[in-house]
C-alpha cells in the first residue's frame, strides 16, 4: 500500500513538472518569437524574391557557373590544406604537454574573432610581394600569392582552419586513450598508433570539422577580397560575385545567395545528429 502511494505521488510530481514546463512565461515567449522572426525573415525574404521562373537559366549563366566552380575548387583545396596541418595541430593541443599550450590554443582561435578584412591585411603583410615571407618566395622561386587563385585558397584556409582544429581537438579529448596505450604496449610506434588507432577513433570528428571548415571556406569574403582581389575566373568566388552583382544585377545576386543558403542548410542537415542534441 505504501509503495502504491509513493508511486502515485511520484507520478503526480512528474505530471506537475511536465505541466509547469508546458506553461511558457509570456515575458520569455515574446522576445523568443521576435528573435526567431529576426533570424528567419531575411531568409524567407530571399526565398520570396528568388526568380524561380528563370532560375534554371540563371544557374546556367557563365558568370555564375564560373564563380560556383571556383568556389568549390578553392574551398576543397583549402579544406585539404587545413586537414594536413590542422589535424597534427589539434593532436598537439590535445595530447602533448608543453609550456604555452594555452597561448597556442588562443592563437589558433584568433581567426574566429578577427575581422576577415584584418586577416586579409595580415596575409598581405606576410605573403605579399614585400611581405615577410612573400618577398623571399618571389625572389627565390618567383612565386606570387596575392591576387591569384592560390591566394584565395590561402585566405580561406586561414579563416577556416580553427573550425577543424577545435572539432578534432574535442574529438581527441573525448576519445578513449586506453586503445592508444594498448597499442603502445604491444610495441606499435607512435606513428603507427596515430595512423591505425587514433585517426580511426576520431574520424567522425575529423569529418565534422572538415565539413564545417569547407562551409566556412566557401562563404569567405573579407580576407579573400583583401588578399586575392575580385577578378572573374581567377579569384572571384561566390560571395565576391554576390557583392559585385548587387551593383549590377540584383537577380543574379539573389540566385548566388540562394546557392550559398542551400549549401549552409545542407551542412546543418549533415551535422544535425552530431551538433544538435535531441530533447
Amino acid at each position: 500500500m505504501t509503495s502504491d502511494t509513493s508511486i502515485g505521488t511520484a507520478s503526480r510530481r512528474v505530471r506537475s513538472r511536465r505541466h509547469g514546463r508546458s506553461r511558457i512565461p509570456l515575458a520569455l515567449l515574446i522576445p523568443a518569437v521576435i528573435g526567431l522572426a529576426f533570424l528567419v525573415m531575411p531568409l524567407a525574404g530571399l526565398l520570396i524574391r528568388t526568380p524561380w521562373a528563370t532560375l534554371p537559366q540563371r544557374l546556367a549563366e557563365p558568370g555564375i557557373l564560373t564563380a560556383l566552380g571556383l568556389s568549390l575548387q578553392t574551398a576543397t583545396l583549402a579544406t585539404v590544406l587545413c586537414i594536413l596541418f590542422g589535424v597534427p595541430l589539434a593532436w598537439l593541443l590535445a595530447r602533448a604537454e608543453f609550456p604555452g599550450r594555452r597561448l597556442v590554443r588562443a592563437l589558433v582561435t584568433v581567426p574566429l574573432v578577427l575581422p576577415p578584412v584584418v586577416g586579409g591585411v595580415a596575409l598581405l603583410l606576410v605573403f605579399g610581394r614585400r611581405g615577410l615571407i612573400g618577398s623571399w618566395l618571389d625572389a627565390t622561386f618567383g612565386i606570387t600569392l596575392p591576387f591569384t587563385t592560390a591566394g584565395v585558397v590561402l585566405a580561406e584556409a586561414f579563416v577556416a582552419m580553427p573550425f577543424l582544429v577545435i572539432a578534432v581537438e574535442g574529438a581527441l579529448r573525448g576519445a578513449d586513450s586506453r586503445y592508444e596505450e594498448a597499442a603502445a604496449t604491444l610495441g606499435a610506434t607512435r606513428w603507427a598508433t596515430f595512423t591505425r588507432v587514433t585517426l580511426p577513433l576520431v574520424a567522425p570528428g575529423i569529418a565534422a570539422g572538415a565539413v564545417l571548415c569547407w562551409a566556412r571556406a566557401l562563404g569567405e569574403f573579407g580576407a579573400t577580397i583583401t588578399f586575392a582581389g575580385n577578378f572573374p575566373g581567377r579569384t572571384q568566388t561566390m560571395p565576391l560575385a554576390v557583392y559585385l552583382a548587387l551593383e549590377t544585377d540584383l537577380q543574379a545576386a539573389i540566385v548566388l545567395s540562394l546557392i550559398l543558403l542551400t549549401v549552409s542548410v545542407a551542412i546543418l542537415a549533415a551535422l544535425r545528429d552530431k551538433w544538435i542534441a535531441s530533447p
